[in-house]
């Protein structure tokens, strides 16, 4: 009976075999072939009703004893993955298959079969071992990436450096399978990976050891034309950095029998024909060498030439590989040297002679040039090849040999010698990778044949498959361990897996009268032979091992079970080979040679076998026979050594496979692949993964790929308690699955079985989608039907309708035209009759009309004559008339014009009179006599005029005298009509009186204007007062501030005894500051003053009133007093001019204005003088703690005594001043400019000024003297040291000790202080040209300036004059007066904003003053702590003047170290860029190159410039990897080339710039060298911002765009196999959205170091390349990304990153473009992949994809669902022969982007 578990599990599997489930089936050509279940298996059955894939029906016999069915068939969705563990049946049929359709479909060659990778040879170059795809597998971990031999490497290289282990590669595989191509690569990765620590091209010496080796131990077979004829291991040693330092290698088993022997189309080893190919060479005719075809050793074989290899080329390589690993020219040439006399020993000949003799002739050429080569007498040598010395115990003779014997012996010499040569290269090569560092770790490559099987096997297969024997156990041990160590740390529980073990088959060879133990005996047997030994075997081993076997028809051979395969062993040759004996006689021979490099390699051969000379007598070749070591001893002892070896360290396993025998490119041979799975022990992985739980999914893994199989009731919280829920519902039997902590682990074929019910659910819900959606196509058709149908009917009965309206409208119609016509013709027979009697009653009428018209024209003719007559006598009448009128009135006039004239001379004899009264008005007179003078010429114009008017009134005048004449002849006429007379009389009263009412208006408006004038006097009179009173509120504030200055001084005066000296220091430093205000504000009241009195001589001019008699005077007033007015601005100007009218309110508004501004001043005084109160109590307490030296006092008092006399002298000349000016003020008159007052003020006050500017310089230069007197008293003391003697800015006076021999020469000093003083009064001097040369500048500009406003005020008054003179008088008084009233209202605004202005300078030179004297303090309080036994002396500071900015900052050249440290070195970036102005740095450096621009010195140009580049190098290497501190500098870089440029002088950037910033250009030094230097310092800190954006980025890209699922389920996982994806879909994934976010946090951290834009937008684009180029490359290398589904969600990522680019306004960078090959790549997988016109549009649209990638991606294209296709072969074609395609792209050898992409940096 059956358990219920077994049942349920017999139940399952006989469920899979319903109709329609593939099998596999044994084929004799093809191993196994696909066959499908025509109809459902019921138990009981005897035949399966199969049919094959090419149609054909078959029944399949089961076996009624067994009832084993053939093996299920995987899912395709399953096939072709990257691991063959993942497939849910495991056998031999699944592997063979996927094997197949990955390397002929998918051009694949890598495939996982758990921890073992299988290599199948391409026997085609593939670009699949370039760098880029080195860096791609760097850092991956080996289950996210595609299977290559680098990804073993990788995981190798990784584990040594996490687990501090060491770590083997075990490379094996039969000839021709690839196993030397896949050992180089991996140790070419290693030599890239790693870098070098401390000695120079380690990795290439490593490299070169490859085509040394090569040369010297591989040879072309018949399998392969490059076969590995030994086994090597490689240990390739690291550091604790892990980076190489050296090599070693180990070699096994040499095939020494190819140098004497070789089959057919084999050839020997390749340094025998690379020598032959370069005999041609000068250096190589000494060896007599020719073609292969002439010796006897290269040309057995028959084949001298490989296809595609140049041997002559491949020698050179080899040279080039002995030279890199430092082997000298001449050792080269003696290697070649022994190689050319073993070719020529292959050629001597050995003739047999009777009996058992043979001999060598002595012509015998070859046989002369060896010994010559050899250095070994000729005769001797000829001689041993052809005897031989027997000893016994008593004596020894020499016996002759017969031919075969000689001839054995020569080529075992032959083989001895070769041996020797490659032990002694491999002992260099060694030596040369040997590194004197410590080795921490090493990763071993072992390059090792695989098992072989011939038709003839002798005793290196019997050796080879030992070694394979052992390696397959350690292998299974491996397998075991790892699966046990799985199954514990997931606590499943643990049952023995039954695998192979084939120690028995070691022990058969290994133990203790075991085949190699016999064979050793045997060759310890005096009479030993190959048939005694087999005799052996048999009666020993025969019935004791059942490994062992005998054949049934030979008694020379024996049969070995081994792991893989049976193999029949010749047992003919054994004992010959195992001994490998080689004559003594001959080695003694040779040893005799000149040649030093032979005795070299004989020399270490006695040091390992042990020297001769000490043997014993009579028994010397029994021990030397007993103490030599067999071959298989020796096989023996290395193999258990390699097995230690390989046991201490975590082995990596390849097997490599040969898919045919005809070297086919991608061509698999199913029976030869068949055998060597078995051989390499794929198939016993496989059985022993398939005995225990050879499926296992993660919990997320699993929940995602089955959630269709859950309703949403059963999806819990719990992700794990949800899968076991369901796997306990769909699988009853628990013993097929098992839970561990992290996995879940299946039987074989449960994962199939999910597939089918997870394929089921989805086809259900499939057939349920298309059922709906056909449902909704279905109603949709019928809904548009019906609204089809609606809509027909309802147009055809619109239709009808509108044809009966039309009907019914015609019918209307009808009646309508009936009607009308009816009413035509009857209005026509009316309107006939109608005209007919109208025409009658026209003509009758017409003919009494004509009548009547005749009768009324002859009575109109006569009255038009009436008219005319009438009309004529009345124009007579009106023109006699109109003339007595006009010359009345031209009488009248004359005689009120004479009056005129009369008043207007009364009126000019009066203001010439005036004039003469204003004697005081000199200046002003002289203006007037300019405007005079062009009044003159204007008056000449007008006399001009006046004289074309007289002789124009002379004419009127003889007119009229002549109409005079006319009328006293008509004056009697005049009388006659007397009777006009009265009329005319009382037209002139009326005039009379007329004129009379315009007189008294006249005078109204007289009194108007003269009432308004004086209000608007009244007006500017009290805005004078206010001016005034202001200005005497400013004289008083600062009289209350001097009283307060000395309340101050009286205070501080009552202090203690005991700190007396403080406080008169205190005191004086008061005094001196007050002095400097108050000298500062006379200075300032000066200038008032100054205004004042021009204000005064305005007002004075403005004061003459106007009448109507003397109008045209004041008309030349007001142009004169608009030309004298200086402060007034030329806005102003063009506003008065436009402006008409004034509005009084505004003036009260002012006013209202100025007494809040009053208001307001007051309360600031107040506020400033609880300030200063408070100022003077810290300023007491910070007194109480402070001492001053005398040396200070003494200096304070002179200057204090200085400037007072100054002030005093000042004072007293302005109280001189304000004497004059109150006394001319008396006499109502200021003094006017010119006159000799106005003269002797001015230069009262130019001597003042010059003379106060003299007593300062002399103050200064005293102080100077004094200083430095004082400073030479204690100059050997240490406040001496502290001094620093500085005057002004002159920087050259800081270094006193440059003048040591002038002390020299003086010992008191007193030369060199009349020296030095002398040179600091030359440089005063200069400074004072300087100083007044800008001064007259200044004035001369200014100058300019007003000769340029008066010129305008001048035209501005001609336009006032010229629009006067056109307006009324009324209006041009009212003009003048608005006039003046607005530039009086603006002159008064103007000085309010003056005082404005001094009351702010006020404020801030206060200010300015507190926290100078806190400055002051603080150094006073350092200077204190720093003194230690005498007084301080404290630095003298000497006030200077305010200065213009010029963008410089002064240093010390000894302070240059640390002002770089602390701008540069120590500068912290996240300070600068949240507190100060972004490019700080830059800015400061830049102001210190413009000081040392400006004082021209080249040397601290040179040496500034050059220690900030160095600084800033020195940082960006120390921080390198600090993204914020790399952004920073680059920006600051960039911002300080910037400016060496823009200001560096050039036209080309002039151009560009303000005035102002072409002002502070350099001047002294082109620096266009430096703008190189920092160009390039700013593209080595761009490659190192990229590089560390790189770094950061990189771990990021593939996790975010790839392996992260945006769209949750869309795509499932699929099952991986043992070599788990390192990512997984926990919420810590990274996503997108992490991506953005740290673009994000870059973008704003080069925004806030003020990075120039393009840069940031180059940087972008960079990165994006980067992004696009990494997906895309892992896109490639990944073929379980390579979907739909995943195009899909790369295709959202790309649109995230474009939203990103949008939100940030960088889409303008370029980075978008960047990213098109991504997207296109993704298009293409979701693309249709049919047809031909599909491979069109894939041609048209992939435009940024080259072929190979396109080819790449078609082939890698993997269905996740089983409704997607796979691409065919026949469409892929397509593609590659394409004819659009060719033209379109260019095919690469690499099908990878480039990375690191390789764009230039531009700094424009």
């Amino acid at each position: 009976m059956l358990e219920g578990s077994t049942i349920i599990a017999f139940i399952l599997l006989l469920s899979c075999f319903i109709q329609h489930a593939r099998v596999w089936l044994p084929d004799a050509a093809t191993v196994w072939q696909s066959a499908e279940l025509t109809k459902d298996y019921t138990p009981g059955d005897l035949t399966l009703c199969l049919q094959l894939e090419d149609g054909t029906n078959v029944e399949h016999k089961i076996n009624p004893q067994t009832t084993s069915l053939p093996p299920l068939r995987n899912p395709d969705i399953l096939v072709g993955e990257n691991d063959l563990t993942a497939l849910s049946y495991l056998h031999e049929p699944a592997v063979l298959h996927n094997l197949k359709v990955r390397f002929i479909d998918s051009k694949l060659i890598y495939t996982y079969c758990g921890i073992v990778l299988v290599a199948i040879n391409p026997y085609e170059s593939l670009p699949i071992y370039e760098p880029d795809i080195i860096n791609a597998y760097s850092g991956q971990n080996m289950g996210d990436m595609d299977p290559h031999i680098f990804a073993v490497a990788e995981e190798a290289y990784k584990q040594m450096a996490r687990d501090q282990r060491n770590q083997s590669i075990i490379i094996s595989g039969e000839s021709g399978a690839g196993k030397t191509v896949s050992a180089k690569y991996a140790m070419r990765y290693f030599a890239t990976v790693s870098c070098s620590s401390g000695e120079a091209n380690v990795e290439e010496r490593v490299l070169a050891s490859s085509p040394i080796m090569e040369a010297f131990g591989n040879a072309k077979t018949t399998r392969n034309d490059n076969s590995s004829r030994f086994g090597k291991y490689i240990e390739i040693g690291f550091d604790k950095k892990y980076c190489i330092i050296g090599a070693n290698m180990r070699t096994y088993l040499l095939e020494k029998s190819r140098v004497v022997f070789q089959a057919h189309g084999e050839r020997n080893y390749h340094i025998f024909y690379q020598l032959c190919a370069s005999s041609h060479l000068p250096e190589f005719k000494t060896f007599k060498l020719g073609c292969a075809d002439d010796f006897h050793c290269t040309k057995q074989g028959q084949s001298p030439i490989i296809d595609g290899v140049n041997d002559a080329k491949e020698l050179c390589s080899t040279r080039r590989a002995f030279s890199l690993l430092g082997m000298e020219e001449e050792d080269q040439m003696e290697i070649y040297q022994i190689l050319s006399a073993l070719l020529h020993l292959s050629n001597v000949e050995i003739k047999d002679q009777s009996g058992d003799r043979s001999s060598i002739s002595p012509d015998d050429v070859h046989m002369m040039v060896f010994c010559e080569l050899m250095g070994v007498p000729c005769e001797e040598t000829a001689h041993w090849l052809c005897h031989r010395k027997l000893k016994t115990s008593k004596e020894s003779f020499v016996k002759p040999v017969p031919r075969v014997n000689a001839v054995q012996g020569r080529d075992a010499l032959a083989k001895h010698i070769y041996a020797r040569l490659f032990s002694w290269i491999v002992g260099c090569v060694n030596g040369a990778l040997k590194s004197t560092g410590k080795q921490n770790s090493f990763i071993g490559v072992l390059d090792i044949y695989g098992f072989e099987t011939f038709d003839v096997n002798s005793f290196e297969q019997f050796c080879i498959n030992y070694a394979n024997e052992k390696l397959q156990q350690q292998f299974n041990l491996h397998v075991f361990k790892l699966d046990q160590e799985e199954y514990m740390r997931e606590g499943i529980p643990w049952t023995l897996i039954d695998f192979y073990d084939n120690q028995p088959c070691i022990n058969l060879i290994e133990a203790k009268l075991g085949v190699l133990d016999l064979l050793d005996e045997e060759c310890k047997m005096p009479k030993g032979s190959d048939d005694t030994w087999t005799q052996k075997l048999y009666n020993i081993l025969l019935k004791q091992n059942s490994h062992f076997e005998k054949p049934r028809l030979s008694n020379r051979a024996f049969i070995i079970h081994h792991f893989a395969d049976k193999v029949e062993y010749q047992c003919l040759g054994f004992l010959e080979k195992n001994k490998d004996t080689v004559n003594e006689e001959q080695i003694n021979a040779l040893k005799k040679t000149k040649f030093d490099f032979l005795l070299k390699l004989f020399d270490e051969d006695d040091k390992g076998t042990g020297s001769p000379n000490k043997l014993t007598p009579g028994r010397a070749g029994q021990s030397q026979r007993d103490n030599k070591k067999t071959v298989g001893l020796q096989f023996r002892q290395s193999l258990h050594l390699l097995m230690e070896t390989l046991n201490s360290t975590t082995p990596h396993y390849v097997r490599c496979i040969k898919p045919n025998d005809l070297k086919a490119p991608f061509v698999l041979d199913p029976v030869r692949a068949v055998q060597q799975l078995r051989a390499c022990g794929v198939l016993e992985t496989i059985r022993i993964s398939a005995a225990g739980f050879p499926s296992r999914w993660s919990y997320p893994e699993f929940f995602t790929r089955y959630r269709v199989l859950m309703k949403q009731k059963d999806v819990l919280p719990d992700r794990k308690q949800t899968c076991k829920d369901l796997l306990e519902k769909l699988i009853k039997n628990q013993e097929k699955y098992q839970f561990g902590k992290n996995k879940i682990f299946f039987r074989a074929g449960q994962v199939a079985y999910l597939e089918k019910l997870r394929s089921d659910k989805l086809r259900l819900a499939c057939v349920s989608i298309q059922k709906t959606i056909r449902c909704w196509l279905a109603r949709r058709k019928y809904l548009k039907t019906r609204r089809s149908v609606i809509t027909i009917q309802k147009y055809t009965r619109g239709h009808q309708a509108r044809r009966y309206v039309d009907f019914l409208r015609q019918t209307r119609a009808a009646v309508t035209i009936q009607c009308n016509v009816r009413m035509w013709l009857e209005r026509k027979r009316y309107l006939q009759k109608r005209s007919a009697a109208i025409a009658i009653q026209s003509m009758l009428r017409a003919h009494m009309a004509k009548q009547q018209y005749y009768k009324l024209l002859f009575e109109q003719k006569a009255v038009i004559i009436q008219k005319w007559v009438r009309g004529w006598l009345a124009k007579q009448h009106y023109r006699r008339t109109l003339a007595a009128v006009v010359l009345l009135q031209s009488c009248v006039r004359r005689i009120k014009a004479k009056k005129e004239l009369r008043k207007l001379k009364v009126e000019a004899r009066s203001v010439e009179h005036f004039k003469n009264l204003n004697v005081g008005m000199e200046n002003k007179i002289v203006q007037l006599q300019q405007k005079l003078n062009e009044q003159q010429k204007e008056n000449k114009e007008f006399s001009e005029r006046l004289s074309v008017l007289e002789k124009t009134l002379t004419l009127e005048r003889e007119r009229q005298s002549r109409e005079i004449e006319s009328l006293r002849r008509s004056e009697e006429e005049t009388r006659a009509k007397a009777e006009t007379v009265p009329s005319l009389l009382e037209q002139l009263s009326f005039l009379q009186q007329k004129l009379e009412t315009t007189c008294r208006e006249k005078d109204e408006l007289e009194e108007q204007t003269r009432i308004y004038k004086e209000q608007t006097q009244q007006v500017v009179d009290d805005l004078n007062l206010k001016n005034t009173l202001l200005q005497s509120n400013i004289d008083d504030l600062n009289k209350e501030i001097i009283q307060q200055a000395q309340q101050l001084t009286e205070t501080k005066a009552n202090f203690e005894d005991t700190k007396q000296l403080e406080k008169d220091l205190t005191e004086e430093r008061s005094r001196y500051q007050s002095l400097l205000s108050e000298h500062l504000h006379l200075e300032e009241r000066h200038k008032d003053l100054k205004e004042e009195m021009i204000l005064s001589n305005n007002s004075s001019k403005r004061g003459h009133k106007r009448t109507d008699s003397n109008y045209s005077s004041n008309s030349s007033e007001f142009t004169q007093s608009l030309d004298s007015f200086e402060g007034e601005d030329s806005v102003i100007q063009a506003e008065n001019e436009n402006k008409t009218t004034v509005d009084l309110p505004i003036l009260l508004r002012l006013q209202r204005r100025v007494k809040e501004l009053e208001q307001e001043k007051q309360s600031l005084w107040q506020q400033l003088d609880k300030n200063e109160e408070a100022q003077q109590q810290k300023e007491k307490d910070i007194e109480k703690q402070s001492t001053v030296g005398r040396t200070e006092l003494d200096l304070e008092t002179l200057k204090r005594i200085e400037l007072e006399s100054e002030n005093k002298k000042l004072k007293q000349d302005l109280t001189d001043l304000r004497k004059s000016l109150s006394s001319e003020n008396s006499d109502a008159a200021p003094p006017a400019p010119g006159s000799l007052p106005y003269k002797t003020l001015l230069e009262q006050l130019t001597s003042s000024i010059e003379e106060l500017e003299m007593r300062k310089d002399e103050v200064l230069l005293l102080r100077s003297h004094m200083v430095r007197q004082e400073a030479l008293k204690h100059r050997d003391s240490i406040l001496g040291e502290n001094a620093k003697l500085e005057l002004g800015e002159i920087a050259s006076f800081q270094d006193v000790n440059k003048s040591t021999d002038v002390h020299a020469l003086n010992e008191d000093g007193e030369l060199w202080l009349a020296y030095e003083g002398l040179k600091e009064t030359n440089r005063l001097l200069e400074c004072q040209m300087q100083e007044e040369q800008r001064v007259h500048d200044e004035r001369y500009q200014k100058l300019l300036e007003e000769v340029n406003k008066l010129k305008a005020e001048k035209e501005q008054q001609q336009k006032l004059l010229a629009q006067s003179l056109i307006l009324p008088e009324d209006a041009r008084i009212e003009a003048s007066l608005k006039h003046e009233i607005t530039r009086l209202t603006n002159e008064n605004l103007e000085r309010m904003e003056q005082q404005e202005k001094q009351e702010k300078t006020i404020r801030k030179l206060t200010k300015q003053l507190k926290m100078y004297m806190k400055k002051v303090e603080d150094f006073e309080a350092s200077v204190q702590q720093a003194s230690v036994t005498t007084d301080p002396v404290r630095v003298v500071n000497i006030t200077r003047k305010e200065k213009e900015y010029q963008g410089m900052l002064e240093y010390k050249e000894s302070d240059l170290s640390r002002l770089l440290k602390y701008l540069i070195i120590d500068l912290k970036p996240r300070g600068v860029a949240v507190t100060f102005t972004p490019g700080l740095p830059a800015y400061i450096v830049f102001m210190c190159l413009r000081y040392t621009d400006n004082i021209s010195d080249d040397r601290r140009v040179s040496t500034l410039l050059n220690s900030t580049i160095s600084s800033i190098k020195g940082v960006v290497k120390r921080k390198g990897e600090d993204f914020e501190v790399i952004s920073f500098w680059l920006a600051n870089t960039c911002r300080l080339m910037h400016c060496l440029k823009q200001y560096s002088g050039d036209e080309a950037f002039m151009v560009h710039n303000t005035a102002k910033q072409n002002e502070q250009c350099l001047t002294n030094f082109e620096l266009s060298e430096y703008h190189q230097l920092f160009g390039d310092l700013a593209i080595q800190i761009y490659h190192q911002l990229i590089k560390c954006l790189d770094n950061i980025l990189q771990p990021l890209i593939v996790a975010s765009m790839l392996e992260h699922e945006p769209i949750q389920g869309v795509l499932g996982s699929k099952p991986t196999g043992l070599r788990k994806r390192s990512t997984s879909t926990s919420d810590g994934a990274v996503t997108i959205e992490v991506l953005l976010q740290r673009l994000s946090v870059f973008l704003t951290t080069m925004s806030q170091h003020g990075m120039d834009v393009h840069v940031v937008k180059q940087i972008i684009k960079q990165e994006f390349y980067v992004i696009g180029a990494v997906t895309l490359n892992h896109l490639l290398l990944r073929k379980d990304m390579c979907s739909w589904s995943k195009g899909l969600h790369i295709r959202y990522n790309v649109w995230q990153l474009e939203e990103w680019l949008a939100e940030n306004e960088l889409t303008d960078s370029g980075a978008k473009e960047s990213l098109e090959p991504l997207i296109q790549a993704a298009q293409l997988l979701q693309i249709k992949k049919k047809t031909e016109a599909d491979a069109l549009a894939i041609c048209n649209m992939c435009t940024a994809l080259t072929t190979a990638q396109i080819i790449k991606v078609l082939t890698l294209y993997t269905p996740v669902i089983d409704f997607e296709e796979r691409v065919s072969t026949t469409f892929i074609s397509t593609i590659k022969v394409n004819t659009l395609l060719c033209s379109l792209f260019h095919t690469f050898d690499s099908f990878l982007m480039n990375f690191p992409p390789s764009q230039p940096f531009r700094t424009f």
